[in-house]
Formats: C-alpha cells, sequence, structure tokens
C-alpha cells in the first residue's frame, strides 16, 4: 500500500474511546500543576519551535490532525481528508461549530493564513516540509484544499497542534506576526484558555467551556511552574507542589530516588513523534572549524558510550547519524563513523596544521551549550575535557534560553553549541533543515546555524522532497545520511531518551506519540 493510499485509508476510520472494563471513569475537575522548563520565550508554536513552548501553546491552539502512537493520523480540526491519486491535492474536512476562544468562528480562511503566511514562510522547519504547497483554496469556510506543486507525502507528518499550529487570522493577518502581542497572550481552539503569564513564576490556563469536544476538558485548570533550578524541581515533585513535568524535568541522578517513593509513574512513551538527537552544532565560519579534519578529530576525541552511560545515566543511545535508529523506514547505519580514538584525533588535527603550542594546546573555542538544564551543562563539561586532550581549549558560556537562540540562530556568534533537534517522523522535516542550503536564514531557530552548504547536499534533500517511490526515497535519505557523516557541519552524539514524570494522580497524560505535546484534554485527577 502507498503512503498516500494508507493516509486516505486511516483518514476515513471514526476513532472511537471507551474505557476499559473496570477501568475508572474521569473525574472532572481539579487543577493540575506541572513544570515547564526553561521558561519559554514565546506561546505559539506556529513559527517558533523551541521545546518548551510547544507544551504550553498545544493545550490553547491545535492543529488539523494528531497521531497515535504508530503515528496514524486521527481528526483533530479536521474531520476527515481525502488525498488525489496524484498525491497533489489533499482535501481537509473541518470540524462544525468550532470557535476561537474570543468567540470567533474558526474557518478555512484560518488554515489558509496559518499554512500560507505561517508555517511555509516563518516556520524554521515548514519552509522545506511545505516548499511544494502552492494554494490552499477555501471553496467553503469548512473545507480546506492543499495544493501541490509535487507529491509531498511527508507533509501528512507536520500538522498537528505543534508543528502545524492554526492561528486566527482575524488577528495575525496584516500584522509583524513573530512581534504579535497575541504570542504572548495566545487565543485558540484548544480545551485551555490562556488566563495570565507572570513571568519567571507561573503560566495559568484554563478550561474552555466552548470546547468543541463537549465532555473535555476535564481538568477545570493548568498551572505551569517555572522553576530554573533542577534540585528545586525535584523537591516540588517530592513535596506534590508539582504533580508532573516533561523533557526529563528532574536531574537524572534523582530518578531511582524519587522512582523508590512508589508515588510517581515515569514514562518514556510520548516522544516518538520527536524523535531527539543531541548533537553538537559547528559554526563553518569559524577558522579551525571550516577544516573538516577538525570536525572529524573532534568526532574521534568524544566518547559517545560514555555521554550516554555517566553524563546522562543511561537516558540514550548513542547516535550513527543525523537519522536516528527509530525512524526504522529511512535510517541507514552504513554511514562514516568516528568510532573514540584520541590518537587519531590528534593525528588529524596535526594533519590540518595546528600544531600543539608549548602549553599543550592548539586553539581555543568557545562553547554555547542549551540551558535547559545541569543534564546540558555537564555535557558541556565533558566536552571541554575531552577536547582538551587533544589541545583544543574549550571555554564554557552560559546563558538564558533568549540568549542562546539570538546569539546562535540570529548573530550567528558561536564556535560550537550541544544542542537537541527533532528528527521528527520524517527526514524531510526534521533532518535536512540542518544541512540545506535554502534553511541558512537569519533568526530563525533550530535550523542551519551552521552555514554548512553543499550543492550536492541540496540535490539529494530537493530530489527526496518529491521523490513518490519509497525505496527510491529511501536511498536519497540513505545518501544524506552519508554525506553529513562525511561532511560533519554537526556532530551527532546520542538519541535522547527523555522522559515523562507524573504524580500517580494525574491520570492520561501520555497516550499518543506527542506526550506532553498533546492538548492534555484528557488528562484528570484521581481523587
Amino acid at each position: 500500500m502507498s503512503v498516500l493510499r494508507f493516509v486516505v485509508s486511516v483518514s476515513l476510520l471514526v476513532f472511537l474511546g471507551a474505557p476499559l472494563s473496570g477501568a475508572q471513569e474521569p473525574v472532572k475537575g481539579g487543577t493540575l500543576t506541572m513544570v515547564v522548563q526553561p521558561e519559554p520565550p514565546g506561546l505559539v508554536s506556529a513559527f517558533n519551535s523551541a521545546g518548551p513552548i510547544g507544551v504550553v501553546s498545544t493545550k490553547i491552539l491545535e492543529g488539523l490532525i494528531t497521531y497515535d502512537y504508530d503515528m496514524n493520523p486521527k481528526p483533530s480540526l479536521a474531520e476527515t481528508w481525502k488525498v488525489s491519486p496524484d498525491g497533489k491535492t489533499i482535501t481537509f474536512n473541518l470540524r462544525k461549530g468550532v470557535k476561537w476562544h474570543d468567540g470567533k468562528d474558526f474557518t478555512s480562511a484560518d488554515v489558509q493564513f496559518s499554512a500560507l503566511k505561517v508555517w511555509k514562510e516563518l516556520h524554521p522547519r515548514g519552509r522545506s516540509t511545505f516548499a511544494k504547497l502552492t494554494a490552499v483554496e477555501t471553496p467553503s469556510p469548512l473545507i480546506a484544499i492543499f495544493k501541490l506543486s509535487e507529491p509531498s507525502p511527508y507533509m501528512m507528518s507536520a500538522l498537528s497542534g505543534y508543528e502545524g499550529q492554526i492561528l486566527p487570522k482575524h488577528l495575525y493577518d496584516g500584522t509583524d506576526i513573530p512581534q504579535n502581542p497575541y504570542n504572548n497572550k495566545p487565543v485558540g481552539t484548544g480545551p485551555f484558555v490562556f488566563k495570565e503569564w507572570q513571568k519567571g513564576n507561573f503560566i495559568l490556563l484554563e478550561r474552555n467551556p466552548a470546547y468543541w469536544d463537549k465532555a473535555k476538558p476535564y481538568l477545570d485548570k493548568i498551572v505551569m511552574r517555572i522553576i530554573p533550578d533542577a534540585s528545586a524541581r525535584a523537591a516540588a515533585f517530592e513535596t506534590g507542589e508539582v504533580l508532573l513535568g516533561g523533557f526529563s524535568p528532574v536531574p537524572l541522578n534523582d530518578v531511582k530516588r524519587l522512582e523508590a517513593t512508589g508515588k510517581f509513574d515515569l514514562e518514556t512513551k510520548g516522544y516518538e513523534y520527536l524523535a531527539p538527537l543531541f548533537l553538537l552544532e559547528f559554526n563553518l565560519k569559524n577558522k579551525y572549524l571550516q577544516d573538516k579534519r577538525v570536525r572529524q578529530a573532534i568526532a574521534h576525541a568524544v566518547n559517545k558510550d560514555l555521554v550516554v552511560k555517566t553524563v546522562w545515566f543511561g537516558f540514550g543511545k548513542p547516535a550513527t547519524g543525523p537519522v536516528p535508529s527509530v525512524l526504522t523506514q529511512f535510517y541507514s547505519a552504513a554511514v562514516p563513523q568516528y568510532p573514540f580514538d584520541i590518537k587519531k584525533a590528534d593525528q588529524l588535527l596535526d594533519d590540518a596544521g595546528f600544531k600543539r603550542g608549548t602549553d599543550g594546546k592548539r586553539f581555543k573555542l568557545v562553547h554555547d551549550f542549551l540551558p535547559y538544564g545541569s543534564d546540558y551543562q555537564r555535557t558541556a563539561e565533558y566536552l571541554k575535557q575531552a577536547l582538551g586532550k587533544v589541545g583544543i581549549d574549550v571555554e564554557i558560556r552560559s546563558q538564558d534560553t533568549a540568549a542562546f537562540l539570538k546569539r546562535v540562530y540570529t548573530d550567528g556568534e558561536f564556535d560550537m553549541t550541544s544542542n537537541f533537534f527533532y528528527a521528527l517522523p520524517d527526514p524531510t522535516i526534521g533532518v535536512q533543515r540542518i544541512y540545506w542550503t535554502k534553511n541558512i536564514k537569519k533568526g530563525v531557530p533550530f535550523s542551519n546555524a551552521s552555514g554548512y552548504s553543499n550543492p550536492e547536499m541540496d540535490k539529494v534533500i530537493e530530489a527526496a522532497q518529491i521523490e513518490h517511490d519509497r525505496k527510491k526515497r529511501k536511498e536519497l535519505i540513505g545518501r544524506l545520511q552519508s554525506i553529513a557523516q562525511e561532511d560533519l557541519p554537526v556532530l551527532d552524539l546520542f538519541e535522547v531518551r527523555f522522559f515523562t514524570l507524573a504524580n500517580k494522580k494525574v491520570q492520561d497524560h501520555t497516550n499518543s506519540a506527542e506526550g506532553v505535546y498533546g492538548s492534555f484534554s484528557g488528562v484528570w485527577l484521581k481523587k
């Protein structure tokens, strides 16, 4: 069965849910207190893919579809959809009676505006994901027809409330979208309504009484606490001040202790949609890092197994390249590898002409780590130690999230970063943005920050975007992986194994591949 036929067949199913025999019925009411870390720089994911934003925004704003654990599409703001035989037209039948939180009707005009003016132009992954989307026709308020210049089967994996978030046209059209004030006080169609953001303290959401899924949401409120200190977050879980947190919210060395109390569930499911990778980004403007041999030497100097086992307490798997092994349809291990080898690293650096000085040092690099917690800082400290052994002096620089994003993706004032990216269900959506020349765009976060540009890579990427034959497309993405590993503009360290920590009172918090990026409409608290 082709990908497109599969999408069509799944889309026409009716999805029903009922409690298992003997299972407790959901209880209405209560306040879920959860942690979001670090504090998000905004509250809209439609054009900014920063992780903390997604945790908040997906409760307020929605997409056309959602996904189960196997990445099968399920209805959300679109009730049904149909793909034409040639793959160039997708017709979405929108849900009736949906209201924006300000009382305005949700219509196909909102879908058209969001797809063409927001995702396609402003989203860091949308530039590639929706590259073949040429128009969105709106023959009625409840029909949106996507017109494509070429088949784009991967696009159906990018229409969730996080990746393909729909914004209200009546509040955004004609404005400077990234600077629109509603980015900090969003108006959505989702199960929860934004009420307050007390910077540095909390974000308050309240139940949407007019939500289209009439029985939901079950919760009255969600309070998202901002607790920068990791140890303080762990203490907040222990005292019951916080009931839930995603993306490994406590220090990894606290996990066993918290599990031993019997008060918590630790869930590693719910991150399948994201397929996260931890990597090093190299700024190819740097005079040392311009030399491929230096980048390859750094790869040989880093012990990936040690990073996973010691720094990340086993919550990961060493990466072999830019496509994680969970994406079995596309993954290839038959690509250049750089096993831990100090002698090889030293030799490559010597060959590149960067000899050790009398102090044993060759040159200096400044390392900026993603400021998402102590585990990221400890990774930076390990890298400083590891690269020091081959004569590279590393200065670690820390800052808040907003400053990190500006420094790396707007100003380009960095040498090397440690960061994590989402590969997502299809490499065209999540991986190619790191390597495609057209994704070198100032101010676009989590994109091609290295400045890497290779005509051969661009040719492979663009061919994979439109290739409809699954076997040929897999071969193209295999070639992408090989070129990426040979040129090494980024070094993929390990596949991240995030977990969600939840007090046992919290029910149904993880029920799809979207995990904490889900809407939480079905979350409830056991009395």
